[in-house]
């Protein structure tokens, strides 16, 4: 656990996430930054979402108004692996030539899978650990591919995890421009992949192609969607968010991984997002969300990911990040004292 002794007031100068120097062994919450932007096909520069995290983690005010003092779990990030960065500048003119063509490069996007069946496995083998420790992995990126080693690993943790996924696409596409482990695939990858995974909720969809809904329509009940559009019509009738949230919180199982792509949320608080869309959830709707999921069931893991390498898209995942690994230690069992 964190150190008693730290004085949460003062200005930061540890280098670690926060201002923290908690060791990862001493540590509830141990955060994986992966650094991979291969596959992103809009706006480029989510492998400097962590980076952006981490320097906005120092501005963040440790006492939260909703959790109390997070620092208190025991916060640690890992040093990112120096593989993931060469691997991402390895495949970034090949993914680019894939992306250019609209996948007319096969044997291009054939060596950027290959780097993402390794960079699956860098992934699930740190996360796996973590697990086997006790702790409570939180993996932050980078495109929505990466947390599919993540959740491969947790799921054989835990069978039958729930994914609540918040995001602003269902990311339901089969190899997507021809990358396998595309951004816009990894849940058709999970679902189709890792069958110890209960059942996916997806909070925020605003943008899907066709086939996704198809997809989703031919997993019956184990995709679970709540499209941005249905929930502003239900907020216009009346609806209190909080009975939407209820909803939500139901269709989920005892045992959640929550994968939070910050497109979900309405791209002023994330506009150098790899894909921003108009419409999404305030940061007060994610709160109430976050903590409502705390309260009725079990956080066993979390990833945030396509955060944009902007000062203003740091600063809010900082914020959010800080939340989410609060409710993940609330929701098992963790409390701040003083």
């Amino acid at each position: 656990m964190a150190d008693p002794a730290f004085d949460p007031d003062r200005p930061a100068t540890s280098t670690g996430l926060f201002g923290l120097d908690t060791p990862p062994d001493q540590a509830r919450v141990v955060v994986v930054p992966v650094p991979w932007q291969a596959t992103t096909s809009f706006r480029r520069g989510t492998r400097g979402g962590p980076a952006a995290l981490l320097e906005a983690s120092y501005q963040v005010d440790l006492e939260d108004l909703d959790v109390g003092a997070v620092w208190q779990a025991g916060i640690a990030l890992l040093p990112a692996d120096p593989r993931v960065a060469v691997w991402d500048q390895e495949v970034e003119a090949d993914a680019l030539a894939v992306i250019a063509s609209a996948g007319g490069e096969p044997e291009a996007a054939a060596r950027v899978n290959a780097r993402g069946d390794e960079l699956n496995a860098l992934v699930h083998a740190a996360v796996r650990a973590i697990l086997e420790q006790g702790r409570i992995p939180v993996v932050i990126g980078g495109d929505h591919s990466v947390p599919f080693g993540a959740i491969e690993a947790v799921a054989a943790r835990h069978p039958g995890v729930g994914i609540l996924h918040i995001d602003a696409h269902a990311d339901l596409r089969d190899a997507y421009e021809g990358f396998t482990w595309s951004h816009a695939s990894i849940f058709h990858n999970v679902m189709t992949r890792i069958p110890a995974v209960g059942k996916l909720v997806q909070v925020g969809i605003r943008d899907v192609g066709a086939s996704e809904i198809a997809f989703q329509r031919a997993q019956g009940p184990r995709i679970v969607p709540f499209f941005d559009n249905a929930m502003a019509r239900e907020l216009a009738r009346g609806t209190p968010w909080m009975r939407i949230v209820q909803h939500i919180v139901d269709a989920l199982p005892a045992e959640v991984y929550i994968s939070f792509d910050v497109d979900g949320l309405d791209p002023a608080f994330c506009p150098n997002t790899g894909t921003p869309v108009p419409g999404g959830l305030s940061f007060r709707d994610v709160v109430v969300l976050l903590e409502a999921v705390a309260e009725h069931r079990r956080i066993v893991g979390v990833d945030l990911n396509e955060i944009g390498d902007g000062e203003w898209d740091g600063n809010v995942a900082a914020r959010l990040l800080y939340k989410l690994c609060g409710w993940a230690a609330r929701s098992q069992g963790w409390r701040a004292t003083g």
